[in-house]
C-alpha cells in the first residue's frame, strides 16, 4: 500500500497569525509535522508537545491509533483552536517466520534481567527530547535491497505469536554498507542487544529517532554528530535474525511509526 508523500500538506488553517499548518500522512504509524503560532501551546489527545521557538511540533500515530484524534491549539491571544483529525486505518499482515533459535523466541529465565536492561536503556533513549530540528530535512532509505518485514504486521515465530513488527526490515548482503537516514546525533550505540543485535539509535529533534538494528559492524560513536546519507554500519543478522537485513526504525518518544511513510519508493540499480 502507497501512502501519500510524507512532505504532501494535508492542510492548512490560516485566518490570521494563528494559522495551523500539519505536513505528514495522517495514517497509522504516521510522523506529521506541525507549525502554529510561536508561543502557542499545544496538546495532542490530552497532552501538551514540546515546540520550538518558532511554532515547529511534531506528533505520531500509532500503529492502533483511533479513528478520530483531538489537536488543540491555544494561543497567546487566549484563543483556543480545536481540531478533529480523520486518521486513516490500516490492514495489517501476519508474518510468520521460521527458523530462528529458540532461545531467541521463548528467553530462559537467566536472559530476563538482561532484556528488562536493554528495554529500559531504549525507553530512557526514546524519551530524551532535544530541541534541534533535524526532522525537517527530510529522509532516505539507509540500504538498498528488498523488503522484507513491513510496519505493523502481526508476527508469529517459530509457530509462536509474538508483539506486531514495528519497524521496516531491509534484506541486504553482508556487509552492505548502512547510511543515516536523517541528520542528527547519536544517542546510542549498543554492541550486542539480546533482540536488536549490535544497535544505533540516532536523535533527530523533538523526541524523533531513528534505529538500526542487526548491523553488523557499528562505524559511528554516541554523542556524534551525524548527515544525512553518512555511513554509520555495515548490514548483519546478531541478534534474532533468521539472514542478513536491516530493521529500521522510526518513533516519536514510545510511539512506533513506520518509516518507509517518510521516504518514497526505493530505487534500485538495474543490472
Amino acid at each position: 500500500m502507497r501512502i501519500a508523500s510524507f512532505l504532501a500538506v494535508l492542510f492548512v488553517f490560516s485566518a490570521d497569525l494563528s494559522a495551523l499548518e500539519l505536513k505528514g500522512p495522517l495514517v497509522q504509524g504516521g510522523l506529521i509535522i506541525g507549525t502554529a503560532k510561536p508561543g502557542s501551546v499545544i496538546t495532542f489527545e490530552g497532552t501538551r508537545l514540546k515546540s520550538l521557538s518558532n511554532g515547529t511540533f511534531v506528533f505520531g500515530l500509532s500503529r492502533n491509533a483511533p479513528p478520530t484524534i483531538m489537536l488543540k491549539v491555544h494561543t497567546q491571544d487566549g484563543q483556543i483552536q480545536k481540531h478533529l483529525l480523520k486518521v486513516k486505518q490500516r490492514i495489517y499482515k501476519t508474518q510468520r517466520i521460521k527458523g530462528l533459535p529458540r532461545r531467541k523466541v521463548t528467553p530462559a529465565v537467566r536472559d530476563f534481567d538482561r532484556i528488562k536492561r536493554e528495554r529500559d536503556l531504549l525507553i530512557n533513549v526514546r524519551n530524551s527530547i532535544s530541541l534541534r530540528n533535524n526532522f525537517r530535512e527530510g529522509f532516505i532509505w539507509p540500504v538498498k535491497g528488498r523488503i522484507s518485514g513491513v510496519y505493523g504486521s502481526q508476527r508469529i515465530l517459530n509457530g509462536k505469536p509474538r508483539s506486531p513488527h514495528l519497524g521496516v526490515d531491509i534484506a541486504a548482503p553482508l556487509g552492505t554498507t548502512v547510511l543515516a537516514s536523517a541528520k542528527g546525533t547519536v544517542s546510542l550505540v549498543h554492541q550486542g542487544m539480546f533482540f536488536a543485535g549490535k544497535t544505533i539509535f540516532i536523535d533527530h529533534g523533538l523526541g524523533v529517532g531513528t534505529i538500526y538494528i542487526h548491523l553488523s559492524k557499528i562505524l559511528v560513536d554516541k554523542g556524534q554528530k551525524v548527515n544525512q546519507g553518512q555511513l554509520i554500519g555495515l548490514v548483519g543478522k546478531t541478534g534474532r535474525a533468521t539472514g542478513s537485513h536491516l530493521h529500521w526504525g522510526l518513533s516519536w518518544n514510545l510511539i512506533r511509526l513506520d518509516p518507509s511513510l517518510l521516504v518514497g519508493s526505493m530505487r534500485l540499480k538495474q543490472d
